[in-house]
């Protein structure tokens, strides 16, 4: 597996660079404000992040008025484990380089998804990226293990906050692990334990013999 960049062409698939907003009131709230785990740490809304003063201009641009929660996924990872979508686009920002494990919904065969579909995006600390809704990804991975990562999750209001009921009817019905949070687990994830729909085939990637 090779790491391109949020600024390769090859990324356009997934997501894009989101310019022109002042996004340091929210690097230095990340900084100051969240910890930074030897594991993941994931935090769906924090008053420090949705108080800065540039929160309100930028989520609503961000998300068109429609309310939204600006939270933090920190600590040290190298492995895909899982990969979830929501109907939304969702927003990262951090305050090192980081990584991003992504794949395509269209890759999706049969309710699987093999991971040699994977890609693998490393994103400049301060860069604002959007990743799509039709775009699979999940932990940030870190680029330097001394630093970790401290990543903005910026999404509509109420995502992955609390479980849903559901008929169980369809592949939507079984992958659906939170609120508008659809997950598919590698069978090494710990996800799995928790009732996570086994989607993921091939391997568990680990980056880390490429950082």
């Amino acid at each position: 597996m090779k790491i391109l960049s949020v600024t390769d062409k090859e990324f356009k698939e997934y997501g894009r660079v989101v310019e022109g907003y002042d996004v340091a009131p929210i690097l230095e709230s990340l900084e100051k404000d969240t910890p930074l785990p030897e594991g993941v740490d994931y935090v769906a809304e924090l008053p420090a992040l949705m108080s800065t003063s540039v929160t309100k201009e930028l989520g609503t641009s961000l998300f068109g008025g429609m309310p939204f929660q600006f939270g933090y996924c920190n600590g040290h990872n190298t492995k895909l484990n899982c990969l979830e979508y929501h109907r939304d686009s969702e927003f990262n920002l951090g305050t090192e380089d980081f990584v991003l494990l992504l794949a395509r919904m269209a890759d999706i065969e049969d309710g699987k998804l093999d991971t040699a579909k994977v890609k693998a995006f490393r994103v400049p600390k301060g860069v604002l990226v959007e990743v799509y809704a039709t775009t699979l990804h999940y932990a940030p991975c870190h680029a330097d293990a001394s630093k970790g990562f401290k990543v903005l999750i910026a999404l509509p209001k109420g995502t992955n906050v609390g479980t849903t009921e559901t008929a169980g009817k369809n592949l939507d019905d079984r992958t659906l692990f939170a609120t508008n949070k659809w997950l598919y687990a590698h069978k090494e994830a710990s996800e799995i334990q928790s009732g996570a729909y086994e989607g993921l085939f091939g391997e568990n990637i680990d980056i880390a013999g490429l950082i």
